[in-house]
C-alpha cells in the first residue's frame, strides 16, 4: 500500500488541479509566449490541449548497440556525438554528417537539407537515432534518421520508449510540448468519461482517461492504435448525433409529404420507357420511391457513372411528384445540361401528361415570365433549369421534391436556397463522382445512398495514360488518327486567357501539384494548335466566359461535326453528349481534382469506338501528383477514386456549408474506420429513438459532448 498523503501534498495537488474548459495558460510550464504559440496551433484550453494528437512517434521501444544493428535492419541506437560537421559538397547543397559513438562501435549519419541540426546537436551530446542501417566507406550508416537528443540523466535503458512529435508552432518546441502535455494528463488527466459504458464495453473500447494517456505516451504502438480507435470513435458518434439534431432543427415543424408512387402517371411513364429496367436501376428507383412515400424527408444521393442510367431513376421520382399533384425541379450546372435533361425527358413527361418547363440564364423574359407564372400557379409540375430556378421570381407553389445532378458543382448554399423554396422538399442528389464532403455525408448517414454499378450497354472502353510534357506528339498523334477516321476530339486547358488566375479550378492541394509555372490557357492553345501541331483540321473554342448562345453555336458545331477538335476548359465536364468524340488531351492535369478528371474522360467513348485520354503533367514518377494521376490510370471506378480524393482533400465541415476545407475530424479516417462509422451510426440511431433531445441524466454527459464540439453549427441553422 502506498503512503498517506500529507495536508501539504494534497494541498498542493488540488492548487494544480485544473478542469478541461480552463485556459490553457492554467498549465505549468506555460508561460505568455508558450501561450501565444498554443494558440497558434489551435490550442486555447487544457481539454484542447489533451485531444492535440501527436501527428507521428519516434519508435525508440528498442534500443539496440552500434555492433548488433545489423545492415538493411530498422534499428535505434543511443550514442555519443563525436563530430558534427556542417558541409557544403555544392551549391544549395547542404549535409550535416554525424559520428556516433558508443562502447561496440562508430555510426555514420547524415541529414540532407536540415543545416540547423548542426546546431542542435552539439559534440558530445547523446543521442537517439532510430532509421535503417546501411553501409558504405567502412561504416555503418543512417541517412535521414529520427533524432532526439537526450538530456544527460537520461539512461539508454529507461529511454527505451516511444515518443510523440506533435504539431508545433514557433514558440515553443517538440520537446517543451511533451513536457506541458504531460503536466496536463497528471493535473487533469483523470477525466469523466462521458461515453455510456454499455457501448464501451459492448465495442471492446479503452475508457477515456486512458485512451488520452496512451495516445500521447504508448507504452506500445498497439496501445497507441486502441487509443485512437476510442478517440476516433467519440468523434464519429458525436457527429453522428449531431447531425440527428441538426435534421431535427431544420425540420422542425415542418410536415413531409408522402408521395403517391404507383399513380397514373408513374405507370404511363414506364410504359412509354423505350426498354426494360434493369435490375440496379429497379432497386435504386424502389429505394428513391420508398423515402418518398414514407412521413419523413428524403435526403438520398444516387451514385452512378456515365451512361448507368441515373436520369431514367429520377424521371420516376418526377411521375410520383406529378401523382401526389406537386412540384418537382431539376437543377443541372450548365445550360446545355439542364436542355439536355429538357430535351431527353421532356416527351416522356408529355407523353405521360406532366407539365413541364425550362428556365436558363439565357430564356427569353416573356418565355421566363409566362414559366414564373405556371410554377406559382401549380399549373407546372416539373422545372428543369440551372441556378436560374433560385431567382426571387420562380415562387413554387407546392415543392415537395428538388433533383439535384451533377451535385459536386453546386455550392451548399444554393442547394439550401433550392431546398427551401419547398420547405418539406424531398432531396435527390446525383453524381457520377461524389466530392469528399458528399461521400461523408453519405458514410455518416446524413444521406441514404443508392449505387448503379453496371452500365445497360458496356460500350465502349476508355483508356487512360498520363503522359509528360515533352510527349505531347503521342496525344497530337492520336487526335490526327481520329480525325481521319471521321472520330472528333477535345482539348482542355485550365484557364481561359492570360487574365485568368486559376481560382475557379477545383482545390487541389499545392503539394499535389507539379509545380511547373505558366498554366495553359484555352485561348492561346487554341491559336497555338491551329498554327502548329493541328494545322490543316478544324478548331473551335469553349470556355465558360462565352455567351450563353455563343456557347450553345460552338457545341452545336462540334455536335454536328463541323469541328474537328474541341478546345475548352472544364465547361465540357458535365452535359457535353457527342458519341463520335474518341480522344482527349488535358494539359496541366494536376491542377484539375480527381472529380473533375473522372468527368472530363467521361465525354469520349461514349460511342462504339473506344476512348483514349491523355494526361499532361510536368511532375516526375514517384511525386505526390503523378501518384495521385496514376490512381485515374489504375481505375474507372468513381467511388474507388471519392475515397483517394477522400484522403487528400478530407471531407471538408460535414456540418458546415462549405465545401471543402480542413478536416473537421482529427482522429478519424473515413475509409480505414469503416467499422466504427458503422457503429457510430448504429448507435446514434438507437440513441435517437430512446432519446431524441439526449436529455435522460445518463445520456448528460453525451449531451453536453456533442453540443461542446459542434454547438456552433446548430447556431449556423439557427441562423440560417
Amino acid at each position: 500500500m502506498g503512503s498517506v498523503p500529507t495536508i501539504a501534498e494534497v494541498g498542493e495537488r488540488l492548487s494544480r488541479t485544473v478542469s478541461l474548459d480552463d485556459d490553457v495558460a492554467r498549465l505549468r510550464y506555460v508561460s505568455g509566449a508558450r501561450r501565444d504559440a498554443l494558440l497558434r496551433v489551435g490550442v486555447p484550453t487544457v481539454g484542447a490541449l489533451l485531444h492535440h494528437m501527436p501527428h507521428r512517434y519516434l519508435d525508440f521501444s528498442c534500443v539496440t548497440d552500434i555492433a548488433r544493428a545489423d545492415v538493411g535492419d530498422e534499428a535505434t541506437v543511443v550514442a555519443v556525438a563525436d563530430r558534427v560537421q556542417l558541409k557544403r559538397p555544392r551549391p544549395r547543397m547542404q549535409v550535416v554528417e554525424i559520428f556516433a559513438l558508443d562502447a561496440t562501435g562508430v555510426m555514420q549519419v547524415s541529414f540532407f537539407r536540415q543545416p540547423w541540426i548542426a546546431e542542435q546537436v552539439k559534440e558530445g551530446d547523446r543521442i537517439a537515432l532510430s532509421g535503417k542501417v546501411t553501409f558504405g566507406y567502412g561504416f555503418k550508416q543512417m541517412r535521414a534518421p529520427l533524432l532526439e537528443v537526450l538530456g544527460p540523466e537520461d539512461d539508454s535503458a529507461d529511454f527505451a520508449r516511444i515518443l510523440p512529435v506533435h504539431p508545433v508552432a514557433e514558440g515553443i518546441t517538440v520537446p517543451w510540448m511533451r513536457r506541458i502535455v504531460s503536466a496536463a494528463l497528471a493535473d487533469a488527466g483523470d477525466v469523466c468519461d462521458f461515453m455510456p459504458s454499455q457501448l464501451l464495453t459492448g465495442h471492446r473500447l479503452m475508457g477515456e482517461a486512458r485512451a488520452l494517456r496512451a495516445i500521447h505516451f504508448p507504452r506500445t504502438l498497439a496501445e497507441r492504435d486502441g487509443a485512437r480507435r476510442r478517440l476516433a470513435y467519440d468523434e464519429l458518434l458525436c457527429l453522428q448525433l449531431a447531425l440527428v439534431a441538426r435534421q431535427r432543427i431544420e425540420l422542425r415543424g415542418i410536415e413531409p409529404t408522402c408521395h403517391v408512387t404507383s399513380g397514373p402517371r408513374m405507370r404511363s411513364l414506364l410504359e412509354q420507357l423505350p426498354f426494360a429496367l434493369t435490375d440496379e436501376q429497379r432497386q435504386a428507383a424502389d429505394d428513391i420511391l420508398a423515402d418518398m412515400a414514407a412521413p419523413r424527408v428524403m435526403g438520398r444521393l444516387l451514385l452512378g457513372d456515365v451512361g448507368t442510367g441515373k436520369t431514367v431513376v429520377a424521371a420516376l421520382a418526377l411521375a410520383a411528384v406529378a401523382d401526389s399533384a406537386t412540384q418537382a425541379a431539376m437543377m443541372a450546372p450548365t445550360s446545355v445540361l439542364a436542355r439536355q435533361y429538357a430535351e431527353r425527358l421532356g416527351p416522356l413527361l408529355d407523353a405521360a401528361g406532366i407539365s413541364w418547363g425550362l428556365v436558363t440564364g439565357a430564356t427569353a423574359p416573356e418565355e421566363r415570365a409566362a414559366l414564373a407564372h405556371g410554377v406559382a400557379d401549380g399549373t407546372v409540375t416539373v422545372v428543369f433549369g440551372t441556378t436560374a430556378v433560385l431567382s426571387d421570381d420562380m415562387d413554387f407553389s407546392c415543392l415537395t421534391l428538388v433533383v439535384i445532378d451533377e451535385q459536386h458543382r453546386f455550392g451548399v448554399g444554393q442547394r439550401t436556397r433550392l431546398r427551401r423554396k419547398g420547405a418539406a422538399a424531398d432531396l435527390l442528389a446525383m453524381t457520377a463522382t461524389p466530392i469528399p464532403r458528399t461521400l461523408a455525408l453519405s458514410v455518416y448517414g446524413d444521406m441514404s445512398c443508392s449505387r448503379i454499378c453496371h452500365r445497360p450497354c458496356p460500350g465502349a472502353s476508355i483508356e487512360t495514360h498520363c503522359i509528360a510534357p515533352e510527349s505531347l506528339d503521342l496525344a497530337f498523334g492520336a487526335i490526327r488518327e481520329a480525325v481521319a477516321v471521321g472520330h472528333q476530339a477535345y482539348v482542355v486547358c485550365p484557364l481561359v486567357d492570360e487574365r485568368d488566375d486559376g481560382s475557379e479550378l477545383d482545390d487541389v492541394p499545392e503539394r499535389e501539384r507539379s509545380g511547373a509555372t505558366g498554366a495553359h490557357a484555352a485561348t492561346q492553345v487554341a491559336s497555338d494548335l491551329s498554327r502548329t501541331a493541328l494545322s490543316g483540321l478544324s478548331l473551335d473554342l469553349l470556355t465558360g466566359r462565352m455567351g450563353s448562345q455563343e456557347k450553345d453555336e460552338a457545341m452545336e458545331r462540334f455536335r454536328a461535326g463541323r469541328t474537328d477538335v474541341l478546345v475548352s476548359t472544364t465547361v465540357i465536364e458535365v452535359g457535353v453528349d457527342v458519341p463520335n468524340a474518341t480522344v482527349m488531351l488535358v494539359f496541366d492535369a494536376d491542377r484539375f481534382g480527381l472529380a473533375t478528371l473522372h468527368q472530363l474522360r467521361g465525354r469520349v467513348g461514349r460511342g462504339d469506338s473506344p476512348g483514349v485520354v491523355y494526361l499532361s503533367c510536368a511532375a516526375r514518377k514517384g511525386t505526390p501528383a503523378r501518384r495521385r494521376l496514376a490512381a485515374l490510370e489504375a481505375t474507372s471506378d468513381g467511388l474507388e477514386l471519392a475515397e483517394l480524393d477522400l484522403r487528400l482533400r478530407h471531407e471538408g465541415e460535414v456540418l458546415g456549408y462549405r465545401q471543402s476545407g480542413g478536416p473537421t475530424l482529427k482522429a478519424s479516417d473515413l475509409v480505414a474506420d469503416a467499422d466504427l462509422v458503422e457503429w457510430a451510426h448504429e448507435d446514434a440511431r438507437r440513441i435517437a429513438e430512446e432519446d431524441p433531445t439526449l436529455s435522460s441524466d445518463r445520456l448528460a454527459p453525451l449531451a453536453y459532448e456533442v453540443t461542446h464540439r459542434f454547438g456552433a453549427y446548430f447556431e449556423e441553422v439557427e441562423q440560417a
